[in-house]
């Protein structure tokens, strides 16, 4: 079954959820091998990798009960910072360039980036673009067209906006905004020009059927970057005490979300410091991408640690989609 489903996919066909559902029941290192065989078929040996630059942070009016940073965690602490200035920005941004990281992506937290501060960075993003050459993605909340129209025209090239997981489990996880709402600010900026990130947040109690749907939900939208996060179980938080993710059941989420997502890329993302080898056998199992340095409220891998990791296993730093 799971020979037959990769050739499908290598034939250019779409697996269907039952599909997925089966083959996250298959022989792991059978199902691991085949991903890896789609992702060199699809996107030979590219490593895309890119780092935030946390350039807004503090307590959110959302209440998605994950977040630090959201204010019904309120026994969370979190030190907020207004609009970090143009050259803290561009100075990060010269650091990752030379480094050899490929994007940077700018990242606030809030409900939104308000309008008057998306008009004070588009400078910003000039500049970065002009003086390191790097791409520039930006996570900005629910933005709308007009926002992410301004952005492009200043060089932003991608929109990042997690849906985090299947519409049905994220309404137990978030009331306060929708997976509609993800979805209208993801079709804003695919109207916009820019290309797509949206991944997911997993650990939170979802079901492997939850995460195909989630993956369903990409593969509809066109997305070409899913970043696939481990929830960091902070203390206080709701999901204090949820229990770590074993590497098998992430490899073989990632797994399945390569056949689901053929040519996309599959990128490692915040939480994986909670994993016995930080993610280094999902690399081999249908990833080829990852978030590196640290995220808003959550410790990461080194540059210099994930781009070692990236050569021991044949890959090169590169662009893809």
């Amino acid at each position: 079954m799971v020979q037959e489903l990769k050739q499908k996919v290598m034939d250019g066909e779409e697996i269907t959820k039952e599909e997925a559902m089966a083959l996250a029941e298959a022989d792991f290192d059978e199902l691991c091998l085949a991903a890896d065989e789609i992702r060199k078929h699809f996107c030979g040996n590219v490593f895309d990798i890119c780092s935030c630059i946390n350039v807004k942070g503090g307590k959110c009016s959302e209440d998605c009960k994950f977040c630090p940073q959201s204010c019904f965690n309120d026994k969370v602490e979190v030190k907020p910072h207004t609009l970090i200035g143009s050259n803290q920005m561009l100075e990060e941004a010269e650091y990752m360039a030379q480094k050899g990281v490929v994007r940077c992506d700018l990242v606030s937290s809030g409900r939104r980036l308000p309008k008057s501060d998306v008009r004070k960075i588009v400078q910003d993003i000039e500049k970065i673009r002009k003086e390191t050459g790097i791409e520039v993605c930006c996570s900005f909340g629910l933005l709308d067209q007009e926002d992410c129209e301004m952005l492009r025209k200043a060089g932003i090239t991608r929109l990042h906006n997690n849906l985090e997981s299947s519409r049905t489990f994220f309404t137990g996880v978030c009331s306060s905004h929708s997976t509609d709402d993800k979805m209208a600010t993801l079709r804003a900026a695919r109207a916009a020009g820019l290309t797509l990130c949206s991944g997911c947040l997993i650990n939170l109690g979802e079901s492997m059927e939850d995460r195909i749907e989630l993956a369903l939900m990409e593969r509809e939208l066109g997305v070409k970057s899913i970043p696939v996060n481990v929830l960091n179980p902070i203390k206080d938080s709701p999901f204090e005490d949820q229990k770590p993710m074993t590497n098998e059941e992430f490899c073989r989420t990632v797994a399945v979300f390569r056949f689901l997502l053929p040519d996309a890329s599959i990128r490692l993302a915040a939480g994986r410091v909670f994993l016995a080898d930080h993610g280094k056998r999902a690399l081999s199992s249908g990833a080829n991408a990852a978030i590196t340095g640290d995220f808003l409220m959550t410790s990461g891998m080194s540059i210099d640690s994930d781009m070692a990791m990236a050569k021991e296993l044949g890959y090169e730093p590169g662009l893809w989609k």
